[in-house]
């Protein structure tokens, strides 16, 4: 008999945008000059704030984690897509799809942690300027970065392993471009109830409570600001974190208007 965690699927058919076959050459283009934009950006980050030790300080200090970050997420997923656009093909590998999605799960947390880290860092710096070189030492600012960084490894660990366990029968079409955990649940002919409810609470649990983490920060940062006599000290406060607010509302958008739209074929 067939053990339960052998699955009889090889490789997974990633469909992505092979509806749009006129248009394989212009999507190519248009994703590889965006990935490069990317990776371009995020290395002269890391090579201006390297060399410039003016800006060895808390906040660019994790503006050099966030970009390390962003190097990885987008390599983790648009170079597979990239290359089944150039071949005409759809398939990705099992233990391929499974090391995808792990990835993704990983940097998509850690990218998460960090905006919440920066967050609070933009709050000590307005609301408790006197006080920031004192409270985010390097011990402090080590720590909030170790620290995420060890729960973005193991959460997603968690869910591959689950998933490894699974068994796939005969259906292996994934309606996406990359391996994502919400799409390879409903192909599993296992009960996969255990894993809707780890992903439900493990994974809510991540992104909510950072998320009401950088709501907290910004309505006392709001509130501390609101304070400053002068409209033009208003406008620096602001300004100070108009960057990271505006990488907040990107990022939580995008995982918004992804997973919590109204399904459809």
């Amino acid at each position: 008999m067939e053990k339960e965690n052998q699955t009889s699927v090889s490789e997974f058919l990633l469909l992505g945008f092979s509806s749009w076959p006129g248009q394989q050459a212009l999507l190519f283009a248009l994703f590889l000059c965006l990935y490069l934009t990317g990776i371009f950006g995020n290395l002269l980050i890391l090579l201006a704030i390297g060399s410039d030790r003016r800006l060895h300080t808390p906040m660019y200090f994790f503006l050099v984690n966030l970009s390390l970050v962003d190097l990885c997420l987008p390599s983790a997923t648009v170079p597979k897509m990239l290359l089944n656009i150039q071949t005409q093909t759809q398939s990705i590998s099992y233990p391929g799809c499974l090391a995808q999605m792990y990835f993704c799960m990983m940097f998509a947390n850690m990218d998460n942690f960090l905006l919440t880290v920066m967050a609070y860092d933009r709050y000590v710096a307005i609301c408790h300027p006197l006080r920031y070189s004192t409270i985010m030492a390097q011990r402090l600012c080590a720590s909030l970065v170790a620290v995420p960084w060890i729960i973005a490894i193991l959460n997603p660990l968690l869910h591959t392993l689950m998933m490894a366990h699974l068994h796939f029968c005969s259906n292996n079409i994934i309606h996406h471009f990359f391996c994502d955990i919400n799409s390879l649940l409903p192909l599993s002919c296992s009960d996969t109830s255990l894993n809707q409810l780890m992903v439900l609470v493990v994974v809510g649990l991540i992104f909510v409570v950072p998320s009401v983490c950088i709501l907290a920060s910004y309505i006392l940062i709001v509130s501390a600001v609101m304070k400053v006599p002068s409209v033009q000290g208003k406008l620096k406060a602001f300004s100070t974190c108009g960057s990271h607010l505006a990488l907040v509302i990107l990022f939580y958008g995008a995982i918004t208007g992804v997973y919590m739209s109204p399904s459809s074929n």
